[in-house]
């Protein structure tokens, strides 16, 4: 029984992140939520407690998301640089498809959540954590031999974070794949410029 509900939960916040995620969170009304997760208000207020928590769960749940292919692609490659290299060409692909979009989800509610409330807060520190993969990536290439010792990987990381934000929303209004691709190539190779000489 517990396996159910379990199961259940999670198609729920699937559905729930592809709402927020197309919508965001102000655009995203009760009744929207209730038509998406056929779910009764009662219930999604059993379920989650709040639309804000529902919302929160959601963002953490992309994030893990994002959190875990970075992770992946990091470790399934020798040299971390390359990894980073291949992620960002590997952005030339990205289109909404199945995707609610294809811009990234925590920069879309982090433009669109007030100055000093908690849900930015809870928002910049998931990008925050996306920010230091790539960065223990850069300390890595460094200790490997494979990136200048002078260049700075926790700065470096920063701009590599808003390359990778910049392509999804480029992504959003690129309708020529062939641009995309020269762009997402164009950075894989400015990153590579950082190797050691």
């Amino acid at each position: 029984m517990s396996r159910t509900a379990t199961f259940d939960r999670e198609e729920a916040l699937e559905a729930a992140m592809r709402l927020f995620w197309q919508k965001g969170y102000h655009a995203t009304s009760l009744k929207d939520l209730e038509a998406t997760l056929s779910m009764r208000p009662g219930s999604i207020y059993a379920a989650f407690q709040s639309k804000e928590a529902l919302f929160r769960a959601t963002l953490d749940r992309y994030a893990v998301r994002m959190e875990t292919e970075l992770r992946t692609l990091i470790r399934s490659s020798p040299s971390p640089l390359a990894a980073l290299q291949q992620h960002l060409r590997g952005l030339a692909n990205l289109s909404a498809g199945d995707l609610p979009s294809t811009a990234c989800m925590l920069v879309k509610s982090l433009l669109e959540l007030p100055q000093a409330g908690e849900l930015r807060i809870f928002v910049i520190g998931q990008l925050e954590r996306i920010e230091a993969i790539i960065a223990d990536a850069l300390h890595r290439a460094v200790a490997a031999g494979e990136l200048d010792p002078a260049s700075d990987p926790d700065r470096l990381a920063r701009r590599i974070q808003t390359y990778i934000f910049g392509l999804k929303i480029q992504a959003q209004r690129e309708t020529d794949p062939q641009r995309m691709q020269d762009l997402c190539v164009d950075l894989a190779k400015e990153l590579g410029n950082a190797k050691k000489p």
